[in-house]
């Protein structure tokens, strides 16, 4: 059949049913990619809400912890090296007064100096335990070797400490997290879990810096940890956090705790 003998009505109906069809077709598109993109833009949003309050709580567990520890320090001042120096002070006013007899003198002074001793090397102690001064001067392996030496001086445990990491000291201040992460999982496996046994080891794979840490304490249920996350184990996951990287901890009752982080 030729083209013209195709009534012309026909040839405009033709027209405008595909014109109408493809006018159809562009709106349903249209319609289509606008709710699709209203969807990932709400997916988005949804995502940076979780991201945001996930951030939140990260910075919550690192203010209360930071108000605990301050908490803590104010009580060691003073109950500690305040109570001590205001015994120094009323030994110093009793050397004032008359009539005190050689071996009096003697005794109040020998108090002066042995009181004065032990609330200096307390709050050397205080301050180490803000920042080990050997850190600061030789860096994370060596700061690690001294606190294993601390717990063992303790006889209470035996710590087994491995490191496979050259640690650069640009990284300080990253490296103190990784420093207070074993801290807190060291005084957790004292205090908690009544190990006799730590290892501690460092390594690397593929450029990333892991630590393996482990100990033959109590151990726990893991739910248990999921539901009922102490300060501790929040300021840990902060920590970890910060340090961009992972962590991993299995257990089970009597059976230790066995945690691999990344940094």
């Amino acid at each position: 059949m030729s083209m013209n003998s195709i009534p012309e009505k026909e040839i405009v109906a033709i027209i405008l049913y595909t014109s109408l069809f493809f006018m159809v077709m562009a709106i349903a598109l249209v319609i289509f990619f606008y709710f699709s993109r209203k969807k990932i833009i709400q997916k988005e949003l949804e995502k940076k809400d979780l991201v945001l309050q996930y951030q939140k709580e990260q910075l919550h567990a690192i203010i209360v912890t930071q108000e605990e520890e301050r908490k803590r320090i104010a009580q060691d001042l003073h109950d500690d090296i305040s109570s001590k120096l205001n015994i120094v002070s009323l030994n110093s006013h009793l050397l004032t007064a008359p009539d005190l007899t050689e071996k009096e003198t003697f005794e109040i002074t020998e108090n002066i100096i042995n009181l004065t001793t032990k609330a200096l090397e307390n709050s050397r102690k205080i301050a180490h335990n803000l920042l080990p001064p050997v850190f600061e001067k030789f860096g994370l392996h060596a700061a690690v070797e001294e606190l294993c030496e601390e717990f063992e001086s303790s006889k209470a445990v035996k710590v087994y400490y491995k490191n496979e990491i050259d640690f650069d000291d640009k990284d300080i201040d990253r490296h103190l997290h990784v420093f207070r992460i074993l801290q807190e999982l060291m005084n957790n496996s004292i205090r908690h879990g009544k190990a006799s046994e730590i290892w501690i080891a460092f390594s690397n794979d593929h450029q990333v810096k892991i630590c393996n840490y482990k100990d033959n304490g109590l151990g726990f249920d893991m739910e248990e940890l999921e539901n009922q996350k102490g300060l501790g184990m929040k300021n840990i996951d902060s920590r970890v956090s910060f340090l961009e990287g992972t962590i991993q901890i299995n257990s089970q009752s009597g059976n230790g705790i066995a945690v691999m982080f990344t940094f």
